[in-house]
């Protein structure tokens, strides 16, 4: 049994794994994670190894202890003892987050290339992956709830709204009409940079939506070909799978 960890921003996305088998799925919002939380949601399940990928420096170093405890043993941790085989582009490689990184490499190994993926987390990026398997880039931007989040804060007459599905597109009352602002803006949005980027690498390009919002906009969203909630710790499980056997 393996658990696959990937600690973001606003939550901790955790999968078990029997073999290629995702037998479990859950999360933990990040600034709540406790490891009784984490030995709550692991009841009745042995766990035999860990992998993490993180972009909480902070969180990480926690967590890997709690693991530790937990397993008798040190977690693999994307950057340290384990890597994402894939040819980066980027001018910086270092720069790109793992989370990206093992996107990329569980969307090519699931679904092939050339590929744009699209994660609409704390924020969204556009990972892209071009017909030879190279990591090209992408592009970041404000996610869903930082920006109706952040319309709140710098709008004194605006109210205080938890994102969700708006009820319609012409908005008949104000937290109506950020809901539909929020939705449809970013789903237009989504679509034509689909577009222009399909334009660079490919008509053909498969595109694949993930991330904490996905289920949110994926049905607004006319460019994303097929949502897959779990890629990240699918393509944690896949990269563990590919270690143990090199």
């Amino acid at each position: 049994m393996l658990l696959a960890t990937d600690i973001g921003n606003t939550n901790i996305s955790f999968g078990v794994f029997k073999g290629q088998r995702l037998i479990k799925r859950f999360s933990i919002p990040t600034e709540r994670y406790a490891i009784q939380n984490l030995r709550k949601k692991l009841h009745g399940i042995t766990i035999d190894d860990s992998i993490v990928c993180s972009v909480v420096p902070a969180v990480s170093r926690i967590l890997k202890a709690d693991l530790k405890k937990l397993l008798h043993k040190k977690p693999y941790c994307l950057g340290e003892n384990i890597k994402v085989s894939i040819t980066n582009q980027y001018r910086r490689p270092k720069q790109v987050g793992f989370d990206r990184l093992v996107n990329a490499f569980a969307g090519i190994k699931l679904y092939g290339a050339p590929l744009i993926v699209v994660d609409f987390g704390t924020a969204i990026t556009f990972d892209v992956i071009s017909k030879k398997k190279e990591y090209l880039g992408g592009l970041i931007l404000p996610g869903l709830g930082i920006s109706l989040d952040v319309l709140t804060e710098r709008a004194a007459l605006l109210p205080k709204t938890k994102l969700r599905r708006p009820r319609e597109f012409i908005g008949r009352d104000t937290g109506n009409s950020m809901l539909s602002g929020i939705v449809y803006g970013f789903a237009v949005l989504t679509d034509e940079l689909v577009e222009r980027i399909k334009g660079r690498i490919g008509r053909r390009a498969k595109v694949i939506g993930t991330g904490g919002n996905i289920d949110l906009i994926r049905n607004y969203c006319k460019g994303i070909d097929r949502a897959d909630g779990d890629l990240t710790v699918k393509g944690l499980n896949l990269i563990y799978g590919y270690k143990k056997n090199s």
